[in-house]
């Protein structure tokens, strides 16, 4: 393939490990990238906005002449990816979203260089990430003092608290510590009210994957409840807002699915630091 669009960030980072990034062409909403080296291709031109994935500038897609798209689908009906196939342009599926495993989600690096010719380059990656992520899992399994811990934030009424199968639970499982919720079967979110979230973690140590916030006067403002946590009143809140791209985009979005073993040495780092004396988180920052 020399020419493609591919509909979501998670899907740069493995354009740019395989070295191929130089062959996209398009993205809807390019403001959400925030990989330096591709938005310096997006600043000079090589790659258009094509408005969003919902409402896609079909004109331009057409006259960018992609020979692949990469499209995602959240429940198996999706409009404009139905149209984009009616131009005779193929389309074919990233599934990665819906590994519950967080390696299983680095690994479709592979199915991109599929399309490439470069299998044996993405295997090579793929290999030294799983190598990765596995040392960092086997450096805590003698730790004896596992650390509570929750997650999420409130959006709205209702606080989204990740499942206990969920790709979530799995970083904090493989850091070795006490989930709260741990032993729920959901592999998605489970969406809990206010009450529900204090009575379980009020007094909870850490609270990791506090949202989008940047500091804890951001959340006081946002919900004066989140200052009932004892995780809140001893500054033990982390959030994966320490890298933001130049247009808003979140890292932690965009490069996380590709480097679950960065994920899990913050994690590591925040839940057990004696561990890795040196180390300083990447995706995720405490909150002050």
């Amino acid at each position: 393939i020399e020419r493609l669009v591919v509909m979501s960030t998670t899907n740069i980072p493995a354009l740019e490990y395989l070295d191929i990034d130089d062959k996209l062409v398009g993205f809807p909403s390019t403001r959400f990238i925030s990989s330096d080296k591709t938005r310096a291709r997006i600043d000079n031109g090589e790659i258009k906005d094509l408005n969003n994935d919902l409402e896609l500038n079909m004109e331009l897609l057409l006259d960018l002449q992609p020979e692949l798209v990469i499209g995602f689908s959240v429940n198996g009906n999706d409009k404009t990816l139905d149209q984009i196939e009616k131009f005779k342009i193929p389309v074919v599926l990233d599934g990665a979203w819906t590994e519950e495993h967080p390696l299983g989600r680095a690994e479709w690096i592979k199915f991109i260089a599929a399309f490439f010719d470069k299998q044996d380059k993405a295997d090579s990656i793929f290999n030294a990430i799983e190598s990765n992520y596995l040392k960092a899992k086997q450096m805590v399994l003698t730790v004896k003092k596992q650390p509570i811990v929750f997650s999420g934030s409130m959006f709205k009424d209702v606080w989204n608290v990740p499942g206990g199968k969920s790709f979530v639970a799995k970083f904090l499982e493989d850091a070795n510590t006490n989930y709260l919720w741990k032993n729920n079967t959901a592999n998605g979110s489970l969406q809990l009210n206010f009450e529900n979230v204090l009575e379980k973690a009020q007094h909870a140590e850490l609270w990791i994957g506090a949202g989008l916030f940047e500091t804890k006067s951001q959340m006081e403002d946002q919900h004066k409840g989140y200052t009932y946590f004892n995780a809140f009143k001893s500054n033990n809140i982390y959030a994966y807002t320490n890298k933001i791209g130049k247009e808003g985009g979140l890292l932690y979005f965009e490069l996380g699915p590709l480097r679950p073993d960065i994920i899990l040495k913050d994690i590591i780092n925040i839940s057990h630091p004696e561990l890795l004396p040196d180390y300083n988180n990447f995706f995720f920052k405490r909150l002050e």
